[in-house]
């Protein structure tokens, strides 16, 4: 019969201290507990306090020396400042986790679990350093309310052509060049920024707009889409907002194919959905943009393209972008 040990619980120690109660010799007890004496000869001289055996002492003490196991990740390790690092930039505990996989697949000490980091965050004491580092993990987030209730948000543009007619290598994406665009508005329609989203890489560009109308977006939509290589500028896609009246000229201009969702779709451009998620990080809803930068979206499009992601084997959307424009060897690469 195989052997096993497992350790003495609560139980186990009451009967320990009513047996020497009882005067039992330590091998009577060991009988009685189905233990070998040697279990029982350690655990009385290890928590016997002056001649007696204190069993709630002992289990109070067994219980803290089980849960004060050295944690894997915790300030002074050699992992801690990679995480931090992370953190810092904007990953996701998942995203640090994701990375370090890759980085070292070979070697476990050098990679930790997102539950590890999280536990590792809550765990540390109450103070400044557990503040700052919870408040670099993201909100969850809040349903969505819907666009402008009772309005119609439809333009009626005129020679729209359907996301139905896309190319069949759209929905797929296997092959870049297919963006989805959108524009997010300020609080009282005071300033809007204008998205782009490669649907492949999930490479963002974002667009400072002066203002939500037709001729706003048509030169910021220029203006960011310009300078993308036109082998990786095949197709956008819009909803069909008043914003995009003047899409005729946009598509003129680029030489491209315009495209746009059914209307109340958002389904029907996810990465545009989920971008505008990731930028009100930084945008949150209710603030006035009118005073935002190209700057400023250029730092946010650079920590978003920098962002190890999931659904991308953890490369950032730089990497395949960059990547995907050196295999279909374009002269130019775009500078964000």
């Amino acid at each position: 019969m195989e052997k096993s040990y497992c350790h003495l619980n609560q139980e186990d120690r009451a009967v320990i201290h009513r047996g020497l109660l009882e005067g039992l010799s330590q091998r009577a007890i060991a009988r009685r507990l189905g233990r070998p004496v040697s279990a029982v000869s350690r655990e009385v001289s290890r928590n016997r306090i002056g001649t007696r055996y204190d069993a709630l002492s002992a289990q109070s003490f067994s219980r803290r020396r089980r849960h004060h196991r050295p944690r894997k990740l915790e300030p002074g390790k050699p992992l801690w400042e990679p995480v931090v690092m992370g953190l810092y930039r904007g990953w996701s505990p998942e995203q640090i986790a994701g990375r370090l996989a890759k980085m070292h697949p070979d070697d476990p000490a050098q990679r930790v679990s997102h539950e590890t980091i999280y536990g590792a965050l809550y765990a540390l004491p109450r103070g400044e350093l557990r503040q700052a580092l919870i408040s670099q993990l993201r909100e969850s987030h809040q349903r969505r309310r819907p666009r402008a209730r009772g309005q119609d948000r439809r333009g009626g543009l005129v020679n729209m052509t359907a996301i139905h007619e896309r190319p069949d290598e759209v929905l797929g994406r296997e092959v870049p060049g297919h963006w989805e665009g959108d524009l997010i508005k300020g609080a009282g329609n005071h300033g809007a920024v204008g998205t782009l989203v490669e649907r492949k890489s999930r490479y963002v560009v974002r667009a400072r707009m002066r203002d939500t109308g037709a001729e706003a977006a048509l030169d910021a939509f220029t203006r960011r889409f310009r300078p993308v290589p036109a082998c990786v500028r095949k197709t956008p896609t819009y909803d069909q907002g008043k914003a995009m009246a003047r899409h005729e000229e946009l598509a003129q201009r680029l030489r491209i194919k315009v495209y746009f969702a059914d209307p109340r779709s958002p389904w029907q451009r996810p990465s545009n959905e989920n971008a505008n998620g990731l930028i009100r990080e930084y945008l949150p809803k209710g603030r006035d943009l009118s005073g935002v930068t190209q700057s400023e979206l250029n730092h946010i499009a650079r920590l978003l393209n920098h962002r190890p992601r999931k659904c991308l084997d953890y490369e950032t959307p730089a990497e395949v972008f960059q990547q995907d424009i050196l295999n279909l060897k374009c002269p130019v690469a775009l500078q964000t």
